[in-house]
């Protein structure tokens, strides 16, 4: 690089990267897992329409650290899927990227060794290995999408999408969403604006035309058909929770004076339990509780859940505890496993 460029004074470095396509042929999915990642996408979009009366469950670590745990994890979570499949659609969060108020540890992607290397191509290969074995396995993932251009390298493995309370209001993220193959959900933002969320639903779902890269690698203006299958995510904020029936209420109000579906999820963490792990249960069971009683508005929950509760910090020199959250905390499995259970037998009432 020439120093004296004045268009790349604060660029200190440029390192190229294999394109998608190039990782996506190393690490392809099987007609099968294709098929059933397609599948999980329809059956989300029959719940999003109220033909499927399921309960749409996203629960998985709040980020993903360690790929070993997160199949353990998935190991656990697909045997209890298939057990509670008449009452609970199950997608395993599977989340590579964390987006920062301010700065700290940006996710699996960005830093997989977690010490500051940023060795984003193996980064890139992480993320893609677990997420094609867990469609091998037959695990719906989710995941957040941060850019225009890791989408390339993941989203045929992906069944539910996200778009976070800090990227909700971004014009660019609303495109990209437009074009996903998969349903997406709009959080609220971190304030609890409910009203950024709605507005990025009808963006979303809107033809764009924006300057983003190819499966090859290329720069190209990317025209996209508009995305039908959002929705609307509650997770609390600054002000306190907002899963409320009034407040639910409120939002259904909103969405259908938009036209856009009215249903929702809403995220049992965050500032619906005040950011503390062991109140997600108590969300998620009145949550459950509503929506067998028939609650209007209301179609899935979301959950912060990995294999050992609480969470560890990276600073410092102590290893890493297996299986324990790096970012927020989260329940436990046995936690999970019984309150997913309890979950289930509610939805039966329905």
């Amino acid at each position: 690089m020439n120093p004296s460029s004045a268009d790349d004074l604060r660029i200190t470095r440029t390192e190229p990267i294999e394109s998608p396509a190039t990782l996506l042929a190393e690490l392809p999915l099987s007609p099968a897992a294709r098929a059933g990642v397609v599948a999980a996408r329809t059956a989300i979009g029959e719940i999003l329409s109220g033909r499927d009366q399921r309960l749409l469950c996203v629960v998985g670590p709040c980020s993903i650290h360690d790929v070993a745990a997160a199949r353990e994890y998935a190991g656990r979570l697909r045997r209890l899927a298939d057990e509670l499949s008449g009452q609970l659609l199950v997608v395993m969060r599977v989340y590579f990227a964390k987006p920062r108020t301010t700065v700290g540890w940006k996710g699996l992607i960005n830093d997989p060794d977690l010490n500051g290397s940023f060795d984003i191509g193996t980064g890139l290969r992480l993320a893609r290995h677990l997420l094609v074995d867990l469609a091998e396995l037959g695990l719906p993932a989710g995941t957040e999408f941060l850019d225009p251009v890791t989408p390339h390298y993941l989203a045929d493995a992906v069944a539910w999408g996200a778009i976070g309370a800090r990227t909700v209001e971004s014009q660019l993220h609303r495109e990209v969403a437009s074009g996903l193959p998969m349903p997406v959900g709009f959080k609220n933002a971190t304030s609890g604006s409910v009203k950024v969320a709605v507005d990025a639903l009808v963006a979303a779902r809107e033809p764009h035309r924006f300057v983003g890269a190819t499966a090859a690698g290329e720069v190209a203006v990317m025209t996209t058909a508009g995305n039908p299958h959002t929705h609307l995510i509650l997770r609390g904020g600054t002000e306190g929770t907002n899963f409320g029936q009034g407040e639910v209420a409120e939002a259904v109000s909103m969405l259908t004076a938009r036209r856009l579906e009215p249903r929702l999820m809403v995220d049992c963490s965050h500032g619906n339990s005040g950011r503390d792990a062991e109140r997600q249960p108590a969300v998620a069971r009145e949550i459950a509780a509503r929506f067998a009683a028939g609650e209007p508005g209301l179609m899935g929950l979301m959950l912060e859940s990995h294999l050992v509760a609480g969470r560890q910090s990276l600073a410092g020199n102590q290893p890493l505890r297996y299986g324990q959250s790096i970012t927020d905390a989260c329940l436990g499995w046995d936690d999970t496993e019984a309150l997913l259970r309890h979950v289930a037998a509610l939805v039966a009432q329905r």
